[in-house]
């Protein structure tokens, strides 16, 4: 386990999911843990958990995130950009209002937050920032297209942090899930023609013999944002089970 005692952590979209595995891990670890979200606090939250309602990809309610924090915690040490949504569609498909929620929850959502807070950050001696991106923002998803996109601005986003920002102690990363089983997982495999079918041969093609879990991600997650990973910065982790290493052929096939 790491030790994140004394230390003030910012989880964006930790209601659910991946979200709230890593909420979970920082809080055992001993961080004090912000998490916010654009419903109202989940009732299964930790009551130690300081909750805000609001959205990411507000520029205003970012500001007020910002504010809430200084005022109430002084600092924030350690910041995981998590939120997220995705629609399934191709790009002829996909509407402003698409474009709207995708890029600016997945996209403008992180700018904002890390704009925002690397100053902070950079004030109180440095941090760490580790943005989830995603396998799709480096090998595209069919019908996905909008997610794809908003998945490699984050990856470049985050070598570009890391690169102007390094000099004021911070370091900033980006973790690529694979096949973590969530809702957004299910949704993804809802679209093919059958859904239980595409979903066996995704498993089959894991090296690792299973679909990743919400926990496999926080694991990775508290090491970037550890001391011990202090040494790593502008790099783009892919956690998933050996998938986007394999051969497009199936097992047996070969």
């Amino acid at each position: 386990m790491t030790d994140f005692s004394g230390k003030i952590a910012l989880v964006t979209g930790g209601s659910r999911g991946i979200g709230a595995a890593i909420v979970a891990r920082l809080r055992a670890d001993g961080a004090t843990v912000i998490t916010c979200g654009r419903g109202e606090r989940p009732a299964d939250l930790a009551e130690d958990v300081d909750w805000v309602s609001m959205d990411v990809s507000s520029g205003e309610d970012v500001s007020a995130l910002k504010d809430h924090i200084i005022s109430r915690h002084g600092r924030l040490n350690l910041l995981v950009n998590n939120a997220g949504v995705q629609v399934e569609k191709p790009v002829t498909e996909s509407t402003d209002e698409d474009w709207d929620q995708v890029m600016g929850i997945n996209a403008k959502g992180v700018f904002l937050t890390c704009r925002g807070f690397i100053p902070v950050m950079a004030e109180h001696g440095g941090g760490a920032i580790v943005n989830i991106g995603s396998i799709s923002g480096n090998h595209a998803d069919p019908s996905m297209a909008l997610y794809n996109a908003s998945k490699a601005f984050v990856h470049g986003l985050t070598r570009s942090i890391a690169v102007d920002h390094g000099a004021q102690g911070v370091r900033c990363n980006a973790i690529c899930p694979g096949w973590i089983m969530t809702g957004m997982a299910d949704a993804a495999f809802d679209l093919a023609k059958n859904p239980a079918a595409a979903k066996q041969d995704a498993l089959a093609r894991h090296a690792a013999g299973r679909f990743g879990e919400p926990d496999d991600i926080a694991k990775a997650a508290a090491w970037l944002l550890s001391d011990e990973a202090g040494f790593v910065t502008g790099q783009t982790f892919t956690v998933d089970g050996g998938l986007v290493a394999a051969s497009p052929l199936q097992p047996g096939l070969s």
